[in-house]
């Protein structure tokens, strides 16, 4: 096997140790680290996570490097990544925040992710278009909610918890969503992209990393009424 059929794999596996670093830097939460704090060094690590996590896809394509290896082993990094980072990274805020067990219902969000990509692996219908919210739009969204929650602060269990349960089922659900994956440049088959470009752009401009959780809702919701724009 020659070395650039190595090369996708070994991106993915990037995205495993980011993953992986992302969980251990949720656990330190507030403490500070060469200038930032546990949070901030989660945020960045999931978001080198989704860029690892496009550029595997991109060279097996590339390389013409595809393999069922590479193909597991991308779920695996995956649900480490966008799942159980996540999950870890609310939970410690909860924890932190409320020292209550109901802190660790912020596992479902892990548990709806693996649920998510172990159907995903198996439904031949999901090669241009997703069935259910996205696991890497899932830790978007995540980074953004608990950077609101630094900034606000904690808005109590109820809205925490009634958050993790609808975004984490919204992984599972059957809502079509249109890849956010460009094909070409043409305006009008992704106008929809366009325009989740734009308002990400300006969500982040205006408020901050929140601006992300902003960015995935508003994907949902074109999802769910933008059917009629053309992809």
């Amino acid at each position: 096997m020659s070395i650039k059929a190595h090369i996708p794999n070994t991106i993915t596996i990037l995205n495993l140790v980011s993953g992986i670093l992302a969980i251990i830097a949720s656990t330190h939460g507030p403490e500070t680290y060469w200038g930032l704090t546990g949070y901030s060094w989660a945020y960045i690590l999931i978001g080198a996570a989704a860029m690892f996590d496009f550029c595997d896809g991109a060279a097996a394509r590339l390389l013409h490097a595809y393999s069922n290896v590479g193909k597991e082993l991308d779920s695996l990094s995956d649900l480490v990544s966008f799942g159980v980072a996540p999950s870890l990274l609310v939970f410690d805020v909860m924890n932190r925040a409320t020292d209550s067990w109901t802190a660790y219902l912020a596992l479902f969000i892990a548990a709806m992710g693996a649920l998510r990509l172990a159907r995903f692996n198996v439904d031949d219908r999901q090669t241009t278009s997703f069935i259910g919210l996205p696991i890497p739009s899932s830790a978007i969204f995540w980074i953004g909610a608990t950077a609101w929650m630094q900034i606000h602060g904690y808005p109590g269990d109820g809205p925490v918890l009634t958050l993790v349960i609808v975004m984490s089922l919204m992984m599972v659900s059957p809502l079509h969503m249109f890849s956010l994956k460009f094909k070409n440049w043409d305006w009008r088959e992704n106008l929809r992209r366009y325009v989740i470009i734009a308002a990400a752009v300006l969500f982040l401009i205006t408020d901050g990393l929140p601006g992300l959780a902003w960015t995935i809702l508003l994907y949902i919701l074109i999802s769910l009424f933008g059917r009629r724009m053309t992809e």
